[in-house]
């Protein structure tokens, strides 16, 4: 290992010693000339700008030609610390005037610092792999004490120097925000990297690394922010249309990427080689990025003062107006000069001082980093103070999955008031969650009113907040209270988290004379139908005033209007009807889908489950239908049954899918798990009670399967029945 890491430095340093010639070539000629009546530079101009450089050249040379011989004739006894202990003393007294002009020339005589930092970066790998007791050992470790030592001076005054070098007189022009967005440019998404400073607003592009150069960037456009603005869009003004990427896409990337991770774990368990691991690392830093360019679908616009607009696409509304919030504020205090010369210097230093250093993919955590929760969190959303005047107020809350936000729960409209009281609960899917967020909007009612802002109509947001999602405080399975504080607001929160091994059981109900928890035949057998009366009920209410309610199935109800309707169909209420009719039509599909979930055995049976998983990933679509036929046709009667006229009800549902967001294959995401996943004793998950409340992404590669199998019925056109028993059944009027 050392000798490896020797070997990286002599050819990095042979590469150095033909940059460190090619500035010395124009130096003598340029000296001839300086003697003469018409010199290309003046003496001091040359003695400037070739500052210390012969003496570097010598340094360089001379430690080349030290480690060379002896990286050559190599052995495990052989020293190297005497070498850049002298290496790092001589280049002490060479740098202490030349690092003043680093940052006023060219890049090439910016390397100077570059190999003290990468000899430092040498000295630690080679003081990992040498033994303490091994005689190079102390002279390493103070060559490497010498390097850092030199290495902090210089940065002390670097830094204000790197500052002050992209602002005008002396003002300071400083990085406020920044990070990755999806830019939409003449209709296909671009990843670019987006900094706000003190007086400019720019969005750059990351060059491609090539041959081992440092990242670099790319100016793409600026806007002052004397110029931006977030003008009002006239309604005959045309708006750019966002290319929507189809929900089965996202999910079939979703699939590549738990299936990647997947393997890199085998592959590490396996303790197979390290190249192995690499490529599948590189596939799965591919997958994700594709994931995040092709994932965000929220218009993010930006105006230039001569007309030009700008559109980004995000994923949430808290990131947007935390944008609008920050340039706003912003705008207030600042003025604007910008030559081109400064405009490329301030670039080229966004490598330096950007804060979010890499895409936001998994692939790129730290391995100690905690890969996230994987889940159930049930957030009770209390109330809220601090509202100045009375509105209408409601809150939605996000959390982030597969590297972006997603939108999953709406409050009620609470109206005419300053101090809300929501007190509703909601089941919330995580999927590798670390964050919570939660943002409080005015709705307005009045249509003339509406702020055309980005060419949306849209609620006036009031604030906003979040709270990461610790896995060590929520593996209490208790409730906790919490308050989160924004913009003078303060919202009362309750979270509880279950993970996936607990939420997802099946478990049987003790009393066997409700319809919870109880095997459906039973059911339909006590109450002499083909379908239980529960099914019925729901769609029915569903059916007459749901199917272009947005995101019907997907949006969850509110907890405690899920449990009365859950008790009243338990002890057989005869008012149940009238119940459903006054609830939110939200809790009544909650209601269908938690009656689904607490099947003892899911509607597809444990027995035949891994058929239709096996089903499912046959390539030959003869074949695969052929199968999946015959094995819905081996259902108990009552299951299919059921299914199919669950099947049907979804199907009309998607036929307004322009009016509720709901395509056959959103339906499929909420439907599949509740239909397919096994009991606990046939799932695949592992019951390991030491494991962390963090689940692998095996969840995920079995959610997905299940989704796939519902859909594949969802999207078909018939289901045809092969006897005349079947059809009697299919076909019956009376359920």
């Amino acid at each position: 290992m050392r000798k490896w890491v020797l070997s990286g430095i002599l050819a990095s340093e042979e590469t150095y010693l033909s940059h460190l010639e090619a500035l010395l070539l124009p130096m003598k000629p340029l000296k001839a000339a300086a003697t003469t009546s018409q010199p290309v530079l003046t003496s001091q101009q040359i003695e400037t700008i070739f500052f210390k450089v012969p003496e570097l050249y010598e340094i360089h040379k001379e430690f080349y030609d030290g480690l060379f011989p002896r990286v050559q004739q190599w052995s495990h006894q052989q020293r190297v610390g005497d070498l850049f202990q002298k290496l790092g003393l001589c280049l002490g007294t060479s740098f202490l005037c030349f690092h003043c002009f680093f940052f006023f020339f060219t890049a090439l005589l910016y390397k100077p610092v570059d190999r003290v930092t990468r000899s430092t970066l040498v000295l630690h790998d080679l003081l990992k792999h040498t033994p303490v007791s091994h005689p190079d050992h102390p002279l390493l470790q103070d060559a490497l004490r010498i390097s850092q030592n030199f290495l902090s001076s210089i940065n002390e005054e670097i830094t204000p120097r790197r500052q002050s070098m992209t602002v005008k007189k002396g003002e300071h022009r400083q990085l406020l925000k920044d990070s990755f967005m999806v830019e939409l440019v003449e209709g296909a998404r671009k990843l670019r990297h987006v900094f706000l400073f003190t007086d400019l607003f720019l969005c750059a592009k990351l060059k491609k690394q090539i041959g081992g150069k440092s990242q670099q960037y790319d100016c793409k456009w600026y806007i002052p922010l004397t110029d931006l603005s977030f003008q009002m869009v006239d309604e005959s003004e045309a708006v750019p249309n966002i290319p929507l990427v189809p929900d089965e896409e996202l999910d079939a990337m979703k699939i590549k990427i738990s299936q990647i991770k997947n393997d890199i774990q085998r592959e590490k368990r396996a303790n197979k080689g390290s190249k192995v691991i690499e490529r599948l690392k590189k596939k799965l830093s591919e997958q994700e990025s594709l994931l995040l360019l092709m994932s965000p679908n929220m218009a993010f616009r930006v105006h230039n003062r001569n007309g030009k607009s700008y559109t980004f696409l995000i994923s949430s509304d808290y990131e947007r107006a935390e944008w609008r919030e920050n340039i706003r504020e912003q705008q207030k205090k600042c003025d604007f000069s910008l030559t081109s010369v400064e405009l490329q210097m301030l670039t080229n230093s966004c490598v330096k001082l950007q804060t979010v250093h890499n895409i936001p993919l998994t692939i790129n955590k730290e391995d100690d980093e905690s890969p996230g929760l994987y889940g159930f969190l049930n957030v009770i959303v209390h109330s809220a103070t601090g509202f100045k005047q009375s509105s209408n107020l409601y809150c939605t809350l996000e959390v982030d999955s597969f590297g972006y936000f997603v939108n999953k729960a709406k409050t009620r409209v609470y109206r005419d008031t300053t101090e809300p009281n929501w007190n509703e609960e909601f089941e919330i899917e995580l999927e590798g969650s670390q964050t919570l967020r939660i943002l409080c909007y005015e709705k307005c009612y009045n249509k003339m009113k509406l702020t055309k802002e980005d060419g949306e109509s849209t609620d006036r947001i009031m604030g906003k907040g979040q709270i990461q999602l610790d896995p060590q405080a929520l593996q209490d399975k208790d409730w906790q209270r919490t308050v989160i504080s924004m913009n003078g607001v303060e919202v009362k929160l309750s979270v509880k988290f279950t993970s996936r091994e607990f939420s997802l059981k099946r478990m049987p109900s003790r009393k066997q004379t409700g319809v919870f928890g109880v095997k459906i035949a039973i059911v339909t057998k006590r109450e002499r139908s083909k379908v239980p009366y529960i099914v019925r009920q729901c769609v029915e209410e569903i059916e007459r005033r749901g199917m272009e309610e947005v995101g019907i199935y997907r949006v969850s109800g509110v907890a405690t209007d899920i449990q009365a309707l859950k008790a009243a169909f338990d002890v057989n209420n005869k008012d149940v009807s009238v119940m459903m009719s006054e609830m939110d039509v939200n809790a009544i599909a909650g209601t269908l889908k938690l009656y689904f979930r607490e099947l003892p055995e899911p509607l597809f049976t444990d027995e035949l489950y891994p058929n239709f998983a096996e089903g499912i990933a046959l390539s030959d679509p003869v074949a695969k239908e052929s199968c999946m036929l015959n094995l819905l046709l081996s259902l108990p009667e009552p299951n299919l049954v059921t299914f199919l006229f669950l099947l049907d009800h979804l199907k009309r549902v998607a036929e307004r899918e322009s009016i509720n967001k709901m395509s056959l294959h959103n339906l499929a995401t909420v439907f599949g798990p509740t239909l397919l996943r096994p009991s606990e004793k046939d799932s695949k998950i592992p019951a390991n009670p030491t494991q962390p409340i963090t689940m692998t992404d095996s969840w995920s590669l079995e959610v997905m399967s299940q989704v796939q199998v519902l859909l594949y019925f969802l999207q078909l056109e018939t289901i045809p029945t092969p006897d005349s028993k079947r059809q009697s059944i299919l076909f019956s009027t009376e359920v």
